[in-house]
């Protein structure tokens, strides 16, 4: 596996692992040992970047990921995030990034990751009730400490990043990118290259649309967070399909699957970009990770843009309180 440098020299596998969906999100989770060995193969495959939240499960992700990774966890870069208000039994209430909490936050994150130190912190959703200069002073502090080794933010807008990167500089952005989903290209990468910040796209396959395992005739059940997104309600679903169709083609003709091209062309955006595609099936991961060795060329990348940009997605990213928590700032 190659390997990418993020922002302050942060160095990962080009392609990570996004954990949340071993605990959450997509359907019944498999059996915790199951998915402990899936972790400890990632490994072996080549893996170094693993992304989980205290929120996942809740708190359940980090637990599977701290069991998984302790034999290896000086080979491994692990990611978390704070800033949601989780009482004990792990119910939301709101964003909460009080410089207290994020503190309880960590504090509770190093002990379920089974490690003494975060290597990559994030920010998981800005918090419009504290200055982020307090955020990054907490986390600048939490560094000094040696409890954290890396400041990240997600979901977050260019002049809080801005802001924020004044007080403690930021390695990383982690926000949605892909061929369904363009507006970092407009509203981020800029600053990001401006400031030298790496950028981390989460949901980097649509949420699974763009493996082209997803038909119009797909339906999704309980416990699939799909169910709920606008871009699966199923007039959208057969309108966004019309995108899946032309990334196929393309595919096709290279030889390779649709979920791989699509993480090839994200890869060659910028050489700062390391998508963290979720998957729990090894034969799935196997294929993501093929997507490092897939070189597209300039024409390739031109025509999967053009194909892009020929597709009106339908549809909202998240339900309409999901959307108001994301930084527009």
């Amino acid at each position: 596996m190659t390997t990418r440098t993020l922002g302050q020299g942060l160095e990962v596998s080009a392609i990570g692992l996004g954990c949340m969906g071993i605990s959450q999100s997509f359907g019944p989770s498999p059996d915790r040992p199951e998915m402990v060995a899936f972790l400890r193969e990632a490994v072996e495959h080549g893996v170094t970047f693993f992304d989980t939240a205290e929120v996942y499960g809740p708190f359940a992700n980090e637990e599977v990921v701290g069991e998984a990774l302790e034999p290896v966890r000086d080979e491994v870069v692990i990611a978390t995030k704070f800033g949601f208000d989780l009482d004990g039994d792990g119910r939301q209430h709101g964003v909460n990034s009080r410089p207290d909490h994020i503190r309880e936050a960590v504090d509770g994150s190093l002990r379920r990751l089974r490690t003494d130190v975060i290597d990559l912190l994030y920010q998981h959703r800005v918090d419009p009730d504290v200055p982020i200069e307090d955020v990054a002073g907490t986390v600048r502090d939490l560094i000094a400490e040696g409890k954290v080794r890396h400041f990240g933010m997600s979901e977050a807008g260019p002049t809080t990043i801005r802001r924020a990167h004044a007080v403690q500089p930021v390695t990383a952005l982690q926000s949605e990118y892909s061929l369904f989903w363009r507006e970092p290209e407009e509203s981020v990468l800029g600053t990001l290259e401006e400031l030298g910040i790496g950028f981390v796209p989460f949901s980097p396959l649509g949420r699974g649309l763009l493996t082209g395992q997803v038909t119009r005739e797909s339906t999704f059940g309980e416990g699939d967070i799909r169910a709920n997104l606008p871009r699966f309600a199923p007039d959208a679903l057969a309108t966004n399909l019309d995108l899946v169709d032309r990334v196929t083609a393309i595919a096709e003709r290279l030889g390779a699957t649709p979920g791989q091209v699509a993480l090839a062309w994200l890869l060659a955006q910028r050489p700062w970009i390391v998508p963290i595609p979720g998957t729990r099936r090894l034969a799935r991961l196997e294929e993501n990770l093929g997507a490092a060795d897939l070189a597209l060329s300039d024409a390739d990348v031109a025509e999967l843009t053009a194909a892009a940009d020929s597709v009106s997605v339908d549809g909202d990213r998240y339900p309409a309180a999901m959307q108001a928590m994301i930084d527009r700032s």
